[in-house]
Parts: structure tokens; sequence; C-alpha cells
């Protein structure tokens, strides 16, 4: 919140004053902005739901990635137990690997394009509902594809298409905001634009397959969603936005971030993309070319923990918030490194399965830096300190620990069946905790009595 003005003094709320007005507000400090939340009766009201893009859209995001932990959690628990298992028109695995990447990753996009992106772009603020339309198709596209996946294949087609015809909405109108922008700097924004209109492709792709049962298409079109439009938008999100928070927040800390940085961090990620691709379409890799992919994967992999150090991973430990976006971006130097660790033992004739970087990818990078961004833009159009509590902190190493008890299933397959349940309870009550207490937010009035 803004600091008071010089020589003015502050006079300290006593448990019988009055609540802040909304014309007050605007001066409050922190310590005045938690005693009025304090005050405020706690209501819970859909129609807040429309007074932005980000209550909408994360409020959306939420929804469908609890649903999606909560059918996963309960596939484990099947596949634990075996006491009961309800067959599928759908493989589980293509179900679980669209939710998990294409399913609540782009409506948290939404909520965060047209908050950040008229800023960025100069442009006029987007309302929430403009954006409902394309919000309310994902979200019944997402309900839709799981109802499918035990009915029939064409019902989860169609479902997917409504979700392809949302995203189509929602990216064109981010699009359109970017080529009529009169920012003089449009390149983050422009990369953003570009990767979604791969999503879109992705999504097209996948509702032809599971519309004809090609489940190699469906495969191949989550590959491409995943390394081509997911990941490439964390990667510009974050070169934007690590450098600045660490500024902001550690005056020590240089906002340094070039641009031949943000095409060098994408170049790796493009280049793993597509050692991944090889390898799932099974083509015969010559053993020269196994020595290229580690050498490639290693190399990305140390200098992005490098630039992790460069951008303040240390300093940033003081700060909370911070340090779990620096945490998070960790990851995705762990990731590259691991993919080169399981084609090193591959190389020596132990099977590793490629589950392992995977999911240091998705749980651990894109799962803690998206903990972190939501919760720092929840807190802050909220009225909140821009701070993680001791239960935002709680949660962020309950992911942790659901991240390394996934990678430990991989690692140690003789308990992989105790261990993938543990991971999945883990992810459930973690985010599902993390999702409960946003939701409330983004259907309450800000704290601070301000518009938004």
């Amino acid at each position: 919140m803004p600091a008071d003005k010089p020589n003015r003094p502050v006079i300290p709320l006593k448990p019988q004053s009055p609540q802040v007005t909304p014309a007050s507000s605007a001066s409050m400090t922190p310590a005045q902005a938690r005693a009025q939340a304090k005050l405020q009766p706690a209501t819970w009201r859909w129609a807040l739901l429309l007074h932005a893009p980000h209550r909408l859209a994360f409020a959306s995001a939420v929804a469908v990635m609890t649903i999606a932990a909560l059918w996963w959690w309960l596939v484990m628990v099947g596949r634990s137990s075996g006491a009961w298992h309800m067959g599928m028109a759908v493989p589980e695995t293509f179900v679980h690997a669209l939710l998990m990447s294409l399913g609540f990753m782009p409506l948290f996009f939404t909520g965060f394009l047209f908050t950040a992106g008229p800023k960025w772009l100069r442009a006029p603020e987007v309302s929430a509902r403009q954006i409902l339309p394309g919000v309310l198709a994902m979200v019944a596209g997402w309900t839709t594809v799981l109802v499918g996946a035990y009915v029939h294949h064409t019902l989860a087609a169609a479902g997917m298409a409504l979700v392809t015809l949302g995203w189509a909405m929602l990216s064109g109108r981010f699009v359109g905001m970017v080529q009529r922008s009169p920012a003089p700097d449009r390149l983050h924004a422009s990369l953003i634009a570009a990767a979604s209109l791969i999503g879109l492709l992705a999504m097209v792709a996948t509702s032809v397959g599971l519309a004809t049962q090609a489940y190699a298409v469906v495969r191949t079109a989550v590959l491409l969603g995943l390394w081509c439009f997911i990941v490439p938008v964390y990667v510009v999100v974050a070169h934007r936005m690590i450098p600045f928070f660490s500024a902001s927040a550690v005056p020590s800390l240089d906002a340094w971030r070039p641009n031949w940085l943000l095409w060098t961090l994408l170049g790796m990620v493009f280049v793993q993309g597509a050692w991944v691709w090889l390898e799932a379409r099974g083509l015969p890799t010559p053993s020269w070319l196994w020595r290229v992919r580690f050498g490639t994967a290693l190399i990305s992999g140390v200098l992005i923990l490098a630039l992790a150090v460069r951008w303040g991973l240390w300093r940033s430990l003081r700060n909370r918030l911070l340090a779990m976006l620096h945490l998070g971006f960790v990851w995705l130097g762990v990731a590259f490194c691991l993919d080169a660790f399981t084609v090193g033992m591959r190389a020596q004739g132990v099977d590793i399965p490629t589950l392992l970087p995977l999911h240091a990818l998705t749980m651990g990078f894109l799962g803690s830096v998206l903990l972190a961004m939501v919760t720092r833009v929840s807190c802050g159009h909220s009225g909140r300190v821009l701070a993680a509590d001791a239960m935002a902190w709680g949660l962020f190493w309950g992911l942790q620990l659901a991240t390394l008890t996934r990678l430990t299933a991989t690692l140690w397959p003789a308990q992989a069946s105790i261990l993938l349940l543990a991971a999945a309870t883990l992810w459930l009550l973690t985010l599902g905790a993390w999702s409960a207490r946003h939701w409330r937010w983004y259907g309450q009035p800000r704290v601070d009595g301000r518009p938004g």
C-alpha cells in the first residue's frame, strides 16, 4: 500500500474505531488495512467476480484446477486400492496430461494478461464482462471433456472444441490489443500473443485427435502446447517480472533483463521441446545425438541456475513472496539438469522414465511460479499487503513436498503406488487449500474499500 505522506501523523486504530471509508483507503498503512479487513463483513457475492478481469479468470482457473486435482486423486486412490475402477472412453493418462497443461493454465494467463497487459501496452482497460464469454466457454468445455472422458470420446472432443472456441476469443482479444498498442516496447506482449496462437493450434489438434481417437495426435498436441505455449509464456513473464519485482523489493538489486537473454531462454526451451518431441515420436536416435542432447540440457540447466543467482536468489530469501518466485524459477534449471541426468543414465543402460524431468518442470517450475505470481496479484488487487503470510508460505512448501514425492516415485518404482497416491494427496490438499482461500477473496470486496 502507498506510504502515508510526510509530516502527516498516523492515528492508530482502536478496537472501537469506525470502519475506514473508501475515500481514505488510498493512504492506509498495512496495519490499518488489516484492521479494516477484520471490521468488514465477509460477504461473498457472484457479482463481484465481474468487478475485474483477474477476479473472473482466476476464480474460474482455481475451480478447474481443484476439480482436476480431485479427479486425479480419485484415480490414484482407485489404482492404489484396486477396489474400484470406472471404465473410461478416453485413456486417463491423456486426460491428466490435458488438464494439467492446457486446462487451468490458460485461464490463469487470462487473468494476468488482461490485468497487466493494458499497462504494458498503454491500452484501455479490459472489463471482466468483455472476457466473460471466452472464460465461460473454457470452463464449460473442460467440464464436458471430463464427463466425455467417461461417456464417449466424441463428447470429450466436443468439450475440447468448446475450450478451443473460448481460447480463440480470449487470445484473439489479446492479439488485437497488442496490434493496436501505441507502446514503443511490445516485445514481451508480442511473444506471449504468438505463443497464445500456438496454444490455439494445439487445442485444435487435440480436438481432432479426441474426435478420431488418434491419441498419438493428442500426445503431440499436448507437447506442442506445453513447450511452445505454456513454458514460453512463463519464461517471457519471468524475464520481465522477476528482475522488476526483485529490484523493487531489494534496492541493492538491479532489474537486469537484456533482450538477448530472453531470446536465449526461449531458444533453450524450444531446443529442449524438440528433443522431447523426437523422443515421443519414437524416432530412431543415434548415440551421438543423445550426447548432444545431454550437453544441451546440462548447459541450459546450469546457465538457468546461474541466472537465478544473478537475479538475486540468495537475497530474495529474506522476502517470502519474492523467494517463492525465485525458488520456482530454480525448478526450471533443475528440470533441464534432470533431463541431462536421465539421458546420461540411459546411456549407461539404466532406464529412467522421462517423467522425472517432466514433473520437475510442471509441478516444480510451473506450479511454484503459478502459486507465487497469483498470490502476489491477488494480494495486491484485493487491497492486502504484498507479503506471503504463514499460510501462503506453508502452502508453497507443501507444493515443494508434493513435487519431491512425485519425483521420488519415478526413482523408486517398487514404492511407486504409495508415493504416487501421496503426491496426488499433497497436491490436492495444498492447492485445494490455496484455491479455497483465493476463491473467497475473488468474491469479496477489496479490504481497503477501493473499487476493483
